[in-house]
């Protein structure tokens, strides 16, 4: 290695240069020479390599060797050997200067770690973007696993690296380390609580790339575009951006509509509140004003003649309205709306149809309707419940019966 590391040296020393410059000549040019090499080496492996990749990714029916393409797996590989050049004939080009021998061999070991560290990087993001297109884990949370794995990767590299800079062995450094394990757990305290409500979330499955969740805490509220270590990213229907610490899906309390949207149906769920001083019992002249709407027709003849039976077998006196069985415009109302949901085209027949009086407030009695829409798509849902509404608000002023509402101008000026 002398001679060749001296072959220059000796022709300038035979030019009458001094030793000392000659030496200095010597290494820059060796070091040129070096880098040049260097340069040229990592060329040709690099086309060789990425000419290579994309041949077989042509032939191969798997998109994963596209995605090592993509994600410049050859173009890492093709750094190493140039490395290993590198490191080999160092020597010889700072053989006259041990120090500068010793730095560079220090930088080339360091580099060759952070090389790793790509490369290891590279092969991941391959295997996530892999596992993206298959349909079994397109919901799950694959981010979060490989940044687990690249930040244990890059503790043990720059573990490596500190070893290597110091001049300890790995297994020393890592030893004296055990001092200071208390500060590293409270550094990564987040990320060590995004890993395991990563892996919490997987296991029982609370949320998916996908899902529609509501987070009023975080003011989320939309779909689940992203899950990875630290945050899960939701695009809101105002098409804004909310990220939430992950370890708060487990922590907190939360809604997802996924169960809703693998359902037949989508839940209505509204009140409307009647004007207590507008229930009345039903007189007979208007119980046959009701009789031409056709969805209660046959309902009031059919209620009609059984308390009509039940009066007159109890020998009711009904020159008082109260006494004995009687229909009220509340109760008759009510039956009208049940049975205009149950014949609505958008309405799922197969799940729960009712409507409910309940109790009575300061602002009158509520009738609910509880019901499933077909389409459970926001915009569809939505004009599907403001349908029966405005036609229920319509259909009030038939049965005799208000909508209760706070007073207003036209109150007083009336």
């Amino acid at each position: 290695m002398k001679q060749l590391s001296h072959l220059i040296y000796d022709y300038l020393v035979a030019f009458g240069i001094s030793e000392n410059v000659a030496s200095y000549l010597n290494m820059v040019i060796l070091l040129i020479g070096l880098l040049i090499l260097i340069f040229i080496l990592d060329y040709f492996i690099r086309r060789i390599l990425l000419s290579t990749f994309s041949r077989i990714a042509k032939s191969s029916k798997s998109n994963f060797d596209d995605l090592m393409v993509k994600n410049k797996v050859p173009r890492n590989i093709a750094h190493i050997i140039p490395l290993l050049f590198a490191i080999e004939f160092a020597p010889m080009v700072f053989y006259d200067f041990p120090y500068w021998e010793k730095a560079t061999e220090t930088l080339l070991l360091v580099f060759g770690i952070v090389l790793t560290l790509w490369l290891v990087r590279s092969i991941l993001h391959s295997i996530k973007d892999y596992f993206k297109t298959l349909s079994q884990f397109k919901d799950k949370p694959i981010d979060s696993y490989i940044q687990v794995f690249m930040i244990f990767a890059w503790i043990l590299g720059i573990f490596a690296a500190f070893a290597i800079v110091t001049g300890l062995s790995f297994a020393k450094f890592i030893t004296s380390l055990g001092a200071v394990s208390a500060i590293i757990i409270l550094i990564f305290k987040d990320t060590i609580l995004g890993f395991v409500a990563s892996i919490q979330v997987s296991i029982n499955d609370m949320v998916r790339i996908g899902d529609w969740i509501t987070y009023e805490k975080y003011g989320a509220d939309g779909d689940v575009i992203e899950i990875n270590l630290a945050t899960v990213k939701v695009q809101n229907f105002d098409k804004t951006i909310t990220t939430i610490p992950t370890y708060a899906l487990i922590s907190d309390s939360f809604k997802n509509w996924r169960g809703m949207m693998t359902s037949g149906g989508r839940r209505i769920k509204r009140a409307l509140n009647i004007k207590l001083n507008s229930v009345t019992y039903m007189s007979q002249n208007q119980i046959e004003n009701l009789k031409k709407i056709q969805l209660i027709t046959r309902y009031l003849e059919t209620r009609e003649a059984d308390i009509a039976r039940y009066n007159s077998d109890n020998k009711i006196d009904k020159s008082v309205l109260i006494n004995g069985r009687n229909l009220t415009n509340i109760g008759v109302f009510r039956k009208y709306i049940e049975t205009y949901i149950e014949q609505h085209s958008a309405i799922n027949k197969d799940m729960t149809i009712m409507v409910r009086q309940l109790s009575p407030t300061a602002k009158g009695v509520a009738l609910e309707i509880y019901a499933f829409s077909n389409d459970k798509r926001w915009q569809n849902y939505e004009y599907i419940m403001a349908d029966i509404f405005d036609h229920i608000i319509a259909a009030v002023s038939y049965f005799d019966l208000e909508v209760f509402e706070f007073p207003n101008d036209s109150n007083f000026r009336n």
